[in-house]
């Protein structure tokens, strides 16, 4: 008698591990835009295509934001589009397209630079709170890990790491909220693969978070064309697919994991 009721427990825990996360509004699976380092053509293309289109990203903002472009980015995040955190610098490791080097942070620093940044953020939107996207997608600074201390001192609840097609989530009970990973686009990524990539998100249930860069413009560019391809098809299937904001996202999925 013991064994059977050992056993079935074991599988009624199998069957709740596998269990896929259900989606508001009967929605077959999740996707997430999202848009790094505050760079022009998003603001001028990328934008207007997505409010064209009904639907809303996320977008990782740094310290070049400015006088110019703060009221734009206001202006976005009124429509419902999600402004995040991307520091103030940018620092990282690789190339020389990056400025300041994070050889020589320390874990305080980078902290410190992310919290200097929320009140940025804080003083273009007013949110309470925001998500984080790697720089780089380098979760270390000085040669030391700082997800740990993210979480020690609790700077954002969600930050987005990088991946490659095969960034699909679906494993929600282990999902590190500090560690999501998502789909990197390549230069020149075309419409038909930014396409079949959510039809592998549908099939699988699951959630998968676009990494932008530039729109039509810019460096590590998705074309106009390729970008609106896709906002037509998540468009014309809003039924089954459900698009929002990382944190809505993110805060749907540690809910209801």
């Amino acid at each position: 008698m013991k064994k059977l009721i050992l056993l079935f427990l074991l599988l009624n825990l199998a069957a709740r591990a596998q269990q896929k996360i259900t989606w508001p509004k009967h929605a077959k699976a999740c996707i997430v835009l999202t848009y790094d380092d505050a760079i022009a053509s998003q603001l001028d293309i990328a934008i207007p295509q997505l409010d064209s289109a009904g639907l809303k990203g996320t977008f990782f903002l740094t310290g070049e934001i400015n006088s110019i472009t703060i009221p734009r980015w206001h202006k976005a995040s009124k429509e419902g589009h999600e402004l995040a955190n991307h520091t103030l610098f940018h620092p990282c490791l690789s190339g020389e397209d990056n400025p300041v080097a994070s050889n020589h942070y320390t874990a305080h620093q980078i902290i410190h630079e992310m919290e200097i940044m929320n009140h940025l953020l804080y003083a273009v939107d007013g949110k309470s709170s925001y998500t984080y996207a790697y720089p780089c997608t380098e979760t270390s600074v000085g040669g030391k890990d700082y997800v740990d201390s993210i979480r020690k001192y609790g700077t954002v609840r969600y930050a987005r790491i990088g991946g490659d097609t095969n960034a699909i989530i679906t494993d929600f009970k282990s999902l590190d909220p500090l560690k999501v990973p998502s789909y990197g686009l390549e230069q020149g990524t075309p419409g038909e693969k930014l396409i079949e990539f959510v039809k592998k998100v549908e099939q699988s249930g699951g959630m998968g978070i676009f990494m932008f860069h530039g729109i039509g413009g810019d460096y590590i560019t998705t074309s106009a064309e390729a970008h609106r391809e896709l906002l037509n098809y998540l468009k014309e299937n809003k039924k089954d697919i459900w698009v929002t904001t990382f944190k809505e996202a993110m805060d749907y999925a540690e809910k209801n994991k």
